[in-house]
Formats: C-alpha cells, structure tokens, sequence
C-alpha cells in the first residue's frame, strides 16, 4: 500500500511531466502506478484520505473458531502433559487419542494471541553467545596469553605437557614449563615464577592473563595464585579455539620446527631440552612477520624502534639512488603500537590507537 503522503507526491510527478508533454501510461508506469489507478485515487479520496483498505471492518469468517473453542484449546495446550510441547507435537498426541480441536496452525495463533507462542516447558531458550571481551596491549607485560600443549614421547599413548606464557604486545615467551603430567599446580607455579621474572609487583596496572577454558586454568589454585598476584583472569568462549589464536600459531611454529622430533622425546629431560632450545631461537632469533619482523625480545626491551628507524632509512637511502625503481612509498617499516585480543569492539581499539598515536607524537 502507498501511503498518502507519498500518493500526493506521485499524482504531483505525474502531472508535471503529463504538462512538459510526457504520455500519461509511460509517465504512471515510470512511477510504479497504472493509469487507473492513478484515475481512482482522484475520483475518490484516495489523494485526501488515503487508502482506508485497514480500517475496513470485515466480517467474521463463518468457520472461524469460536470464543468457546479458543478457550478449549488454550485449556488443552496448557495441561500438564502439554505444558511443554509445542502445536507440532500436541496435535499428533491428540489425534491418537481419537481427538481433533483444530489444526496445528490454529493452535499456534491462539497461542500466540495469549503471549505462550514462546519457548514452552522449563528449558531455557537457547541464547547467542556472547562476544568476546576485547583486550588491547599498547606496550609489554600488559597482556598475556598462556596455555598447554601436548608433546609426544616416543611411546605410543605417553605425552609431556608444555606449558608457555607469551607476551601479546612483544610476541615474547615470558614464561615455559615442561612436565609429565597434565596438573594445576604446574600452571600455578609457572604464573607465579613469570610474574616474579617480570617484575610485576612494580607495576601499577597489573596484566590480563588470558587462556582458554580448561580446567588446568580455572582450578581454583590458580585463580587463588592470579587473585594474590592481582593478575586479572580472561577466558576464551567454550569450544572456540580463535578465541586464543596468538597461541595456537605459537605452538604450530613450534611443531612445524625441523628439529622437532616427529617420533617423539626420549624422555622428559629431551622435551625439556628442546623446549628450551626453542624458546631461545623464537626470543631471540625469530623475526616475526606481525611486528615488523622484529625479534620479539627486541620489541620486549624497547629495541624495536630504532631497528625500524634504522631499516627506514635504508630504504629512503635507496630510493634517493634510485628513484624511478620507486613507483610509490618505501616498505611500512613503522612500529606496531597497538595489537589487541579478539577485536570486536572497533571503537575501543581505534581509540587505544588514537591514544598511542598522540602519546608517541609527544616523545617525539
């Protein structure tokens, strides 16, 4: 139905153009109209009024359900044994037992005429989950990640369990662990040993610590350790493993390394050592492709942004040689100053960006 006002606008239109010398059908097809129906909106009210088509009181169909038998039927959907089906499944019930009320969908507009067309019976509705809590890191020990891994020992059905805690600003490995068995009271003692090594006792603004949601780190020692740290825990939704993505591609760059022994450790002092080995060439060695191809001890230190400034210059040197080699700018060697967790909220992460944008503009 078109309303009045834009009827009014039409009928205007179309008289405009039927004057400049435009036909009348081309000019009322244009606007969406026939011709009669342009002549039915003058010769009655349909330009003044409207269209009166839903304020027509029309007559009750004579096979309608009665006052009576919209009270059977609410009566019957609510019994006990009913309480918490749906018409679906009331309807078949009732025809079993030689019964007929209505049709399925009778029942379902009686209900829904008396708010029950819901979710019925006790179970909850399920509900869409929600989204995960944005975390944003604009420098080192702000946010940290962690969890556990398996290792494979050379004996089939045996495992060692890595435990690691990365650094999400600097991509550092500020704490490790190996061990063989799979218990709380490892994940305790590596968060209590990395805050220690990383002195967190002498900042002001404590780090989150975010893990997924098994029960190694949500024992109730753990949290008891994270509360008497006043290190805030986070947790990634259940079953949704993007959730912690920085440490999952950790452990696969771990597992995709050449000296990592397919057939599995010897031993738990071989896990250990290689463990070890591994986190002294990914701190130290390893240029990683999401900041800038930085070591991430580097960027932990502070180091990173005269190594940038430095790769920058390089490159401007290069083009001041060179310059028809250049059709654009120089490679991005700028620094990385904001990196964030699970950025859902756009607005947060662009203004922890602003922030440290005028923050370096500052010291600068």
């Amino acid at each position: 139905m078109i309303g009045l006002e834009d009827r009014s606008v039409l009928a205007q239109d179309i008289e405009m153009a039927h004057r400049d010398g435009a036909r009348l059908k081309p000019a009322c097809a244009e606007a969406g109209i026939t011709v009669r129906t342009l002549q039915r909106w003058k010769l009655g009210s349909g330009l003044t009024e409207g269209d009166r088509r839903p304020l027509v009181v029309r007559p009750t169909p004579a096979h309608a359900l009665s006052a009576q038998e919209k009270e059977t039927l609410l009566r019957v959907a609510n019994e006990s044994r009913f309480a918490d089906m749906p018409p679906a499944r009331i309807v078949p019930t009732l025809a079993d037992e030689g019964v007929y009320l209505a049709s399925e969908s009778s029942f379902h507009r009686v209900l829904r005429a008396h708010g029950q067309n819901q979710h019925r019976g006790r179970a909850k509705a399920p509900r869409p989950s929600k989204p995960p809590t944005t975390h944003v890191a604009t420098a080192p020990r702000q946010l940290w990640c962690w969890d556990m891994t398996y290792l494979p020992a050379d004996v089939a059905g045996r495992w060692f369990y890595l435990y690691l805690i990365l650094d999400l600003f600097s991509r550092k490995i500020v704490g490790f662990e190996v061990h063989d068995t799979d218990d709380s009271a490892h994940a305790t003692h590596l968060v209590k040993r990395t805050a220690l090594a990383e002195d967190i006792h002498t900042l002001q603004a404590k780090p989150v610590l975010h893990g997924d949601n098994g029960s190694t780190f949500k024992a109730s020692t753990v949290l008891a350790m994270l509360f008497w740290l006043q290190i805030k825990p986070s947790y990634s939704r259940p079953r949704v493993s993007d959730d912690n993505a920085f440490v999952e591609s950790l452990f696969r760059t771990a597992k995709y390394r050449p000296e990592f022994p397919v057939k599995g450790f010897a031993g738990l002092d071989a896990a250990r050592a290689w463990a070890s080995r591994f986190v002294n060439w990914y701190n130290h060695e390893h240029l990683h492709s999401g900041i800038r191809y930085i070591s991430p001890a580097d960027r932990h230190d502070g180091r990173d942004r005269d190594i940038l400034e430095q790769r920058h210059a390089v490159y401007q040197h290069a083009r001041a040689q060179n310059p028809r080699r250049w059709a654009k700018e120089t490679r991005n060697w700028s620094r990385v100053e904001v990196v964030t967790l699970n950025p859902e909220k756009q607005k947060l992460v662009g203004t922890a960006s602003a922030e440290q944008g005028h923050k370096v503009g500052l010291a600068a």
